[in-house]
């Protein structure tokens, strides 16, 4: 864990665990050491991941990702207002975002969370990304 941090998990982070991708473990043990009150997700993350997990013919992972990840209460869920999108608008222009980066960008900002993800275009925003790498090392 960095420093403390509360975290916004981008969506590729929840799927490289759903889908068992080449960092799962890494994932899931890094998920388990966190305590779940540091872990939030956002809602554009739940609908792009039922989105993703239902194209993918997946359904099921779908329903049982909200309930063990949401409904539980391991996650907490942010979510932005209308009132945020010209924020939204003004980061996907100003660090060359398309729209689901400059969303999660502005819910990490607007709720000062460490964004962690494995997506690079965060890496040309002033906040930056966290990598699991990082949070796995303590740094």
């Amino acid at each position: 864990m960095v420093g403390g941090l509360k975290y916004l998990l981008n969506t590729n982070i929840i799927l490289e665990l759903l889908l068992e991708q080449e960092q799962a473990e890494p994932v899931a043990r890094w998920l388990r050491q966190t305590p779940p009150e540091l872990l939030h997700l956002s809602e554009f993350s739940l609908y792009s991941l039922g989105v993703i997990l239902i194209r993918l013919k997946l359904p099921d992972v779908s329903v049982v990702a909200v309930n063990d990840l949401l409904a539980s209460g391991y996650l907490s869920l942010v979510r932005l207002t209308p009132e945020d999108m010209s924020r939204v608008a003004e980061a996907a222009r100003e660090f060359s975002l398309d729209f689901d980066d400059a969303y999660q960008y502005v819910a990490a900002e607007r709720f000062d969370l460490a964004l962690l993800s494995f997506d690079h275009d965060f890496d040309r925003t002033d906040r930056g990304r966290t990598t699991l790498t990082e949070v796995m090392e303590g740094k």
